[in-house]
């Protein structure tokens, strides 16, 4: 009989540990996945908002919606823009932007304190309110671009209604900044009007028509040459801050004036107020 000799069994216990790792540099190093490499939940959008002052003379949005083409190449490259009218109205010129927020300045300012937060909406229905101090003729050439935006283009605008009595409105510099201001005479009609809009037809978003004083030729011959502030501006924020202050819905604001003199030096920035006298 054979025998054959071989190595004892060791216990699990006492098994060898296994050799040591290989000794590595102690210096850490940190790596970072760049945004495109991360996964989708983990981004988020980047949002901006585009904010220029109105009234005050400013070199670009300071006009006739000269600010349109900065908000639309920040729109190319930011996921959502929030701005407000000052920026995107050019009168009766407007270029819809998908991924662009259009809010009155009082709910931006509200936005930006943290107060309020902002929903996208897909559609508004919309009211239109009409200052009784309009002329009757003119106030009927405000009803048909109203009927054209509705005919062409299907915005739901549901329904308008006239102040009780004529709004009032009055303009004037500011002579400490020279800022463009003024003062709404009759603001309990305004807001009795919006509210008769609210309350009865159910909208959730205002458009407001008033008669403003016909400028002085001075003051608006410097503003269509593209070298003075806006007299309109400034009364006009001071509408809409005061509709959307009360009722928290979407507001905008158009002036019904007379058509100025046909002028051969309208600077580019103020040309689109030229297309039309009606900018609601």
């Amino acid at each position: 009989m054979a025998l054959r000799f071989t190595r004892p069994f060791l216990p699990t216990r006492l098994r060898p540990s296994p050799p040591p790792p290989r000794r590595r540099s102690s210096r850490a190093h940190c790596l970072v996945p760049s945004a495109t490499a991360r996964a989708p939940c983990f981004r988020r959008p980047y949002t901006s908002v585009l904010v220029v002052p109105t009234g005050v003379g400013a070199a670009i949005g300071g006009f006739a919606g000269d600010a349109l083409p900065v908000a639309r190449s920040l729109a190319a490259v930011a996921d959502c823009v929030i701005s407000h009218p000052n920026v995107l109205n050019a009168a009766m010129l407007y270029w819809p932007m998908p991924n662009t927020l259009y809010v009155e300045g009082y709910a931006l300012d509200r936005f930006a304190e943290g107060s309020w937060a902002l929903q996208p909406v897909h559609q508004n229905k919309v009211g239109l309110v009409l200052d009784s101090g309009i002329e009757e003729e003119l106030r009927l050439r405000h009803l048909q671009v109203a009927d054209a935006a509705r005919a062409s283009l299907g915005l739901p605008v549901v329904e308008y209604i006239v102040t009780d009595t004529p709004l009032e409105i009055k303009t004037w510099f500011d002579p400490k900044c020279g800022k463009s201001t003024g003062s709404v005479g009759n603001s309990d009609s305004l807001l009795r009007a919006v509210d008769a809009l609210v309350n009865r037809s159910d909208v959730n978003a205002v458009a407001i028509v008033a008669r403003f004083p016909d400028d002085d030729p001075e003051d608006s011959d410097c503003y269509r040459e593209g070298k003075g502030v806006d007299l309109l501006a400034g009364v006009e924020a001071i509408i809409s801050h005061l509709i959307v202050k009360k009722f928290k819905i979407p507001s905008a604001h158009a002036p019904a004036v007379l058509p100025p003199a046909l002028s051969p030096s309208v600077s580019p920035r103020s040309a689109a107020e030229e297309v039309s006298n009606h900018f609601c």
